[in-house]
């Protein structure tokens, strides 16, 4: 078959066959009661492998837990109380509609699918809107310390793409409230002995055996031991793959392994190349950086965003510039939502003001990358106890990093890479292409389309793994259980083979680069051509590079240490040779995609004023792609086949196509 463009190649249209052919509404209700069962003698004869520990993991595995299921839970970090999901500060979104200003269950799923550009499924994007207020009661019960009202009401505040407050908040600490109390209720189970749980222990291969996922290979991060792990069924809850740029805001060990090596054995990858640029991060500083550091998008509630109209006035201190010579630009692009606009629009538009030259603060090569986040109007209308009472952990952070007060001189912002929106495909029960093989939260691209508004990725998690994964898998368990496999059957020792000699390869290179000069790299040929814009030209341009860096990866590589020990040079090495061979595909699929949507922005198409400009007509489809290189046991190590894409169509009966329009 003839390669499309040079780099790929179409195969059979896909659909997801699990929703119920019934109207939306009632779709999740038809599911849960066609579902099989699985009575509670028999659960306890069935096993589950959960990789991940954040809120999407941890939920699935205290539920499935609680259930009678035996699960075992694995994380690379030392506890699951550091999964990234402790990051996420703003708030979580729920129809509770408390505040009696319009919000409801069809609202939410509204503004989700608009957010997201009209790019996602209505059957997922409903039911994530339907249970999002059982979350809240399950947070509540669980004694998460949301924030109340003088009157004992659970309050509300605004976040971007929306016009009513639906987004329940802990301070700037939501993500971390929540996440203890579904690694509390893990730990319940972990106690009662339905959970084992694996710490420092990370994933490096899916067995499949006879076209159904049947365990991992893992490797005990502290020993250097290599596991393996049965199960009847595996979940994948391992986060998105930001670090890909290197610079994002996810923390330094997030990364993409677990979901790609389950890609490289059939899994098709969803929407690669929607990821999510966040406009309100701490400025980079220089070259120093390993990481951004995220503020919530709760600040944009109150803070009132800005930079000067003159270029003559981006050195002067903030406070010395009259209000005459300073431009609101989101309030004056978007008077309908000013500064709540969503994130992929704020983001972008931080950009071209800063590349026309009126950005703020020091420069970084050829620009001022920054924006003024400025809370002055705020304090004067509230009082700075009260500014302090819903922000003060943020502020303080902000002036732990910067050295400034943010009380007295305005916080300066910039986009940074945050979130994924792609991920592993699924379908309506969010299992993948792989039978027995289910993806959830942000390891998966269901709910989102081509942007996430803020505070839905918490609301996914946990819905996710509270409430949607518990219905769905016991339809597949009630088959079980299955045929138990033994450690040298042949599955289980091909898997086994591929991470020794992969590991082997690793070590044995010895050449003269460090694995982050190639990280970094890699992580800059993403943000310059794969970023925030995008042009066929950069793409081209950017797939050669990136080709060129893995064959130099393979070839130049030193790592440090040996197999059978703690090894963070290994570790970051499998990672990042699973970054490069990522970073192509989200480029082939952003090149593929010649339209703008969301966080996915082709310059050449844009309207008059400067706006996404979708294709309906041409890209009204996920793009799911199929994975056709070599598995590394030839000695091929990095070798990627030409890819094959597989259309999902989206349909849209509940909700009208049209522009998105935020003005």
């Amino acid at each position: 078959m003839a390669l499309i463009n040079g780099l790929y190649t179409e195969g059979e249209k896909i659909a997801d066959t699990k929703a119920p052919k019934v109207p939306v509404p009632e779709m999740w209700t038809t599911r849960k009661f066609d579902a099989m069962l699985v009575n509670p003698a028999n659960r306890r004869k069935l096993s589950v492998i959960i990789v991940g520990t954040g809120l999407a993991g941890a939920a699935a595995g205290a539920t499935l837990g609680e259930a009678g299921y035996r699960v075992k839970s694995f994380c690379f970090q030392d506890s699951p109380r550091r999964a990234h999901s402790i990051a996420a500060q703003g708030g979580i979104n729920a129809a509770k509609n408390y505040k009696e200003d319009g919000d409801s269950i069809y609202r939410l799923f509204y503004d989700t699918v608009k957010g997201g550009d009209y790019r996602a499924r209505e059957s997922n994007v409903y039911r994530l809107a339907e249970v999002s207020a059982n979350i809240i009661d399950q947070c509540v019960a669980q004694g998460v310390p949301f924030a109340r009202e003088y009157g004992g009401l659970l309050d509300n505040r605004s976040f971007g793409g929306v016009q009513v407050s639906r987004t329940f908040y802990a301070r700037g600490q939501t993500g971390q409230q929540l996440l203890i109390g579904a690694y509390q209720a893990l730990e319940r189970q972990i106690a009662a002995g339905t959970v084992e749980m694996y710490t420092r222990h990370e994933m490096l291969e899916l067995i499949v055996k006879d076209g159904k996922a049947r365990g991992i290979i893992a490797r005990d991060l502290v020993t250097g031991e290599i596991e393996t792990h049965v199960a009847d069924v595996v979940v994948l809850a391992s986060g998105g793959y930001g670090n890909v740029f290197f610079l994002s805001t996810n923390a330094m060990g997030s990364n993409v392994t677990a979901n790609w090596r389950a890609h490289r054995k059939g899994a098709y990858f969803g929407n690669p190349c929607y990821t999510q640029i966040h406009p309100t991060c701490i400025p980079v500083s220089g070259d120093h950086q390993s990481k951004l550091t995220l503020m919530s998008e709760s600040l944009r509630n109150d803070g009132r965003i800005w930079v000067p109209k003159n270029r003559e006035d981006c050195d002067k201190d903030p406070r010395q510039i009259p209000e005459e010579d300073r431009d609101y630009y989101l309030e004056r692009i978007y008077p309908s939502f000013g500064n709540l606009v969503p994130r992929d629009i704020a983001s972008r538009q931080a950009k071209n003001v800063c590349d026309e030259g009126r950005g703020v603060g020091p420069m970084v090569g050829d620009f001022r990358r920054g924006v003024y986040l400025d809370f002055a109007d705020a304090i004067a209308r509230l009082g700075e106890d009260a500014v302090r009472a819903k922000y003060g952990n943020l502020f303080d952070m902000y002036a732990r990093i910067t050295g400034e007060n943010p009380y007295e001189v305005p916080m300066r912002i910039y986009p940074a890479v945050h979130y994924t929106m792609g991920g592993l495909w699924v379908d309506y029960d969010l299992q993948s292409s792989i039978e027995g093989l289910y993806v959830t939260g942000e390891a998966n691209f269901s709910d989102h389309g081509a942007n996430r508004l803020g505070a839905s990725a918490l609301m996914q998690g946990l819905a996710d793994g509270y409430f949607v994964l518990p219905n769905t898998i016991r339809d597949y368990l009630a088959k079980g259980p299955f045929e138990a496999l033994a450690d040298d059957d042949p599955a289980v020792a091909e898997a086994r083979a591929a991470v020794e000699a992969r590991t082997e390869k690793l070590l044995s290179i010895n050449g003269e680069r460090t694995v982050d000069s190639f990280h970094k790299e890699l992580g800059n040929i993403m943000w310059e051509y794969c970023g925030m814009e995008r042009t066929e030209e950069g793409l081209n341009k950017a797939i050669g590079l990136i080709r060129g860096l893995r064959e130099e990866f393979w070839r130049n590589v030193k790592v440090l240490g040996s197999a059978d020990t703690l090894n963070q040079s290994l570790e970051k090495a499998g990672r990042v040779a699973d970054f490069l061979e990522l970073g192509e595909l989200m480029c082939i699929d952003a090149l593929h995609r010649r339209e703008s949507c969301g966080g996915h922005f082709r310059a050449e198409s844009q309207t008059e004023d400067g706006e996404a400009l979708r294709h309906d007509d041409e890209f009204l489809y996920v793009a799911a792609w199929e994975f056709t290189g070599g598995d590394g046991t030839n000695g091929e190590f990095g070798n990627m086949g030409a890819p094959v894409l597989h259309k999902e169509d989206l349909v849209y009966d509940a909700i009208e196509l049209k522009q998105r329009s935020y003005k």
